[in-house]
């Protein structure tokens, strides 16, 4: 089985990808990644042995999908794949755009190009969806909320839902004292926010939280983890020099920021399902996040909690009671800890991928042999 993954994302997308290609390395399989030179993905599939091509593209639509598209067709003519296996918007349009079904086809959201995606692109990002349809074998959504978002925008078609997951094998509870020396840190209550420094990550929602926090854990320290195009402007932010606050910039291992924290806050206005809260309760720390698509399944009724998007009153006031209370937020870190083995472990996720990618493979060889 040939099996090309596409996308332009990295962050969250290069982790989930990363992890696919492996177990179907694993399966024998032949996996093949087509992203961006340069970025996170790139650089772990190829110093993993997998197979690698260099597909250039833009994050939005416009003058250079004709480009993109030409570059794409070159990849496939080249790696000719039993299945395509397309991650995030920009792929799944420029995908499904070059192939029109000739070859089976799956598409994988990531989040849906118009939650994604406001003002006036939103509509015309909805309308594609709805057409390209046609050429979906099957999407994959990461979570329930997504397909049920999908369904109720009218895209129909073939779905799967197969929750992303964590490698509980990889990512454990650390030392926090050993964590805090290797980042410089002191013994005072940490919270933790780890993501791309970009509009839906909601930064700015956990900035204005930030003065209600010290004014209950006047000793606080929050790290900022992650770069992107907002990074000079959040810090210009009323609060966002305070000396409590520390912006860290990119990491390509989170695992020493989770050991060293004590809440990891989750303030997205929108994901498909994010990887962060999977990896806080791998490691044994409550997250604190908002309702969007896949956290209420993360997190259940024993891991932290979760409230509405925007609700900043509420974000200050369930932060500060963790770092104030460590008991509760090591007893809530352990109980993640086993929801994370138990329900949330990786390893599932990659064979219920495995499946779906045998079923649309499958059903394309009946096809042409009927």
């Amino acid at each position: 089985m040939r099996i090309l993954h596409v996308t332009q994302s990295d962050g969250g997308v290069a982790s989930v990808v990363t992890d696919l290609v492996r177990d179907q390395a694993e399966r024998g399989w032949d996996p093949v990644v087509a992203c961006p030179a340069g970025t996170v993905l790139a650089q772990l599939v190829q110093r993993d042995g997998v197979e690698y091509r260099q597909w250039e593209a833009t994050r939005s639509p416009g003058i250079s999908v004709p480009a993109e598209t030409a570059r794409l067709r070159r990849i496939i003519d080249e790696v000719r794949p039993d299945v395509v296996h397309l991650h995030s918007s920009k792929a799944g349009m420029v995908g499904r755009l070059l192939l029109r079904g000739r070859i089976p086809t799956i598409f994988e959201p990531h989040l849906w190009s118009f939650d994604a995606q406001g003002g006036a692109i939103a509509k015309p990002a909805l309308l594609w969806e709805r057409f390209a349809t046609r050429w979906t074998d099957s999407f994959l959504c990461v979570s329930d909320d997504e397909l049920a978002a999908g369904r109720a925008a009218g895209i129909t078609g073939p779905a799967e839902v197969v929750f992303n997951g964590v490698d509980t094998s990889r990512i454990v509870p650390g030392d926090r004292a050993a964590a805090r020396a290797s980042l410089g840190l002191g013994d005072g209550p940490i919270a933790l926010c780890l993501a791309r420094l970009a509009p839906l990550k909601g930064q700015d929602f956990l900035l204005q939280a930030w003065p209600d926090v010290l004014a209950q854990v006047p000793d606080a320290t929050l790290m900022f983890v992650g770069d992107g195009p907002l990074a000079g402007e959040l810090a210009a932010l009323p609060g966002g020099t305070h000396p409590s606050i520390r912006w860290e910039g990119f990491s390509s291992d989170p695992v020493p920021y989770l050991a060293a924290c004590d809440v990891v806050v989750v303030p997205s206005r929108a994901e498909g399902m994010a990887l962060v809260p999977l990896e806080a309760l791998a490691s044994g720390r409550p997250v604190v996040g908002y309702a969007v698509s896949g956290m209420r399944h993360t997190v259940g009724d024993c891991a932290g909690t979760v409230l509405e998007i925007g609700d900043v009153p509420g974000l200050a006031r369930e932060v500060a009671r963790r770092l104030a209370d460590r008991t509760l937020a090591a007893d809530e870190g352990r109980r993640g800890r086993a929801r994370a083995v138990e329900v949330l472990d990786q390893n599932a996720a990659s064979q219920q991928v495995a499946e779906l990618v045998e079923r649309v493979a499958s059903r394309s060889r009946a096809q042409v042999h009927a």
